[in-house]
């Protein structure tokens, strides 16, 4: 979330940056602006009570001595009047606390200077492309018919057991899978990142401390019983070991690579951009997350972009890069690069990776810090994170574009791990 002192100091400027996300923070920087300033005016007069209150309370004990009971009593009544006045006091400046911090966290990540704007993905910016777009050709399969051909997906029966967007993936189809998992993983862990198997399920703590509650709780499933949420990315729980942490300054960059499932109920999907592989209720993912200084952040982050980059190259895939326009972006990213793979036989870009900072913006929430040795004061760290890379589209290029008479070809890379060239 974003510092209140910096919002009180830059009203303006919060205000015209969120404008670029396509957010009218007017109103409520006004309202967050007013309530911080009423906290403060409600603190300082329960302050001056208890003052008050304890000047008198010393004065009781002087008239008891001196024999001054009419004024002692007096004084008693006054601090029994102040004691509740300083009551009534707390609980206003509780709840404009509570009401305060409610209106906080409403507000986005500010965007940086470079994000364009814009309204959706049609403003995003190309940044890069790679040289090796093929052209369209009708006739060509698109995954969904290939998975059935080489019954490597099995699409119905996953309705069957969950229902739409769980496919049941088969064979080579179920080694593919296990092949790119185990391929980012090791370029990951190559690249420095420590692997960590996190837990598939998280608390609401950890959903607010990297932003996706309260802001998209609609999109996620969510565990009645145990008040417990299903992952939507390796995001969530990994950078979260860092909650209410204070980090040694020499322990930074922090360097994370993790593979789970994922889970989004992707309420308001359908058409034929959902069809196949091309958006899934549950899908498996590799996430790299860094935790890094403020000063350095953005150095980490085109360091993110070309590991992911090299990653696409090494499978053969074509790709382009673009940088999101402020009305693409998530509610917590300062900025965001896309990756996203041509789809041959669909004749469309699949997103397949997100890069982002998150500045202090998510270790504002988690309360993520560090000190340098022997420094007592804390600094708020800058968090990370990127798909590295994310399945369900990857595989969906793989079969389409690497289709052939003969069958589909693997990629090199990945065929020590699936023990043949060709899926036939």
């Amino acid at each position: 979330m974003l510092n209140l002192k910096f919002i009180q100091e830059n009203k303006e400027t919060v205000i015209r940056k969120l404008a670029v996300k396509n957010f009218d923070a007017k109103e409520l920087v006004e309202k967050i602006i007013y309530l911080d300033d009423a906290r403060k005016n409600l603190q300082k007069e329960s302050d001056d009570k208890l003052a008050e209150m304890n000047t008198i309370s010393k004065q009781i004990g002087l008239f008891m001595k001196e024999g001054k009971k009419a004024e002692a009593e007096t004084a008693k009544a006054q601090t029994t009047r102040l004691k509740e006045e300083i009551a009534a006091l707390t609980t206003r400046h509780s709840d404009t606390l509570a009401e305060l911090n409610e209106l906080i966290v409403r507000l986005p990540n500010l965007p940086h200077d470079c994000v364009p704007p814009g309204k959706s993905a049609a403003d995003n910016v190309i940044v890069k492309i790679s040289d090796n777009i093929p052209v369209h050709e009708e006739g060509q399969l698109a995954h969904w018919d290939l998975a059935k051909k080489y019954q490597l997906i099995d699409f119905e029966v996953g309705v069957k057991i969950t229902g739409a967007g769980f496919p049941v993936y088969k064979g080579l189809g179920a080694r593919l899978q296990r092949a790119l998992i185990y391929f980012f993983l090791e370029e990951n862990t190559k690249a420095g990142y420590e692997e960590v198997m996190p837990p598939l399920v998280v608390n609401e703590d950890s959903g607010f401390g990297t932003g996706q509650l309260p802001d998209k709780e609609g999109q996620m499933y969510y565990v009645n019983e145990d008040r417990l949420y299903l992952i939507p990315t390796a995001e969530v729980p990994v950078t979260n070991l860092y909650r209410d942490v204070i980090l040694d300054a020499e322990q930074l960059p922090i360097k994370n690579t993790a593979y789970t499932a994922c889970f989004r109920r992707e309420a308001g999907s359908y058409g034929k951009d959902v069809r196949g592989l091309n958006r899934l209720h549950q899908f498996d993912k590799v996430e790299i997350v860094q935790i890094t200084r403020p000063e350095v952040s953005y150095e980490a982050l085109d360091g993110m972009v070309k590991h992911v980059e090299s990653l696409l190259i090494q499978l053969g895939l074509p790709y382009r890069i673009v940088r999101l326009c402020g009305g693409d972006m998530s509610f917590t990213s300062a900025l965001t690069y896309d990756f996203e793979v041509y789809s041959k036989a669909q004749d469309r870009w699949l997103e397949v990776s997100s890069v982002s900072n998150f500045e202090e913006f998510q270790a504002n929430r988690l309360k993520l810090r560090f000190k340098n040795k022997g420094d007592k004061k804390t600094t708020l760290a800058h968090t990370l994170n990127g798909s590295s890379l994310a399945l369900p589209r990857i595989v969906a290029a793989l079969l389409e574009n690497n289709q052939s008479p003969e069958g589909i070809r693997v990629p090199e890379v990945l065929q020590p791990f699936m023990k043949t060239d060709l899926i036939k």
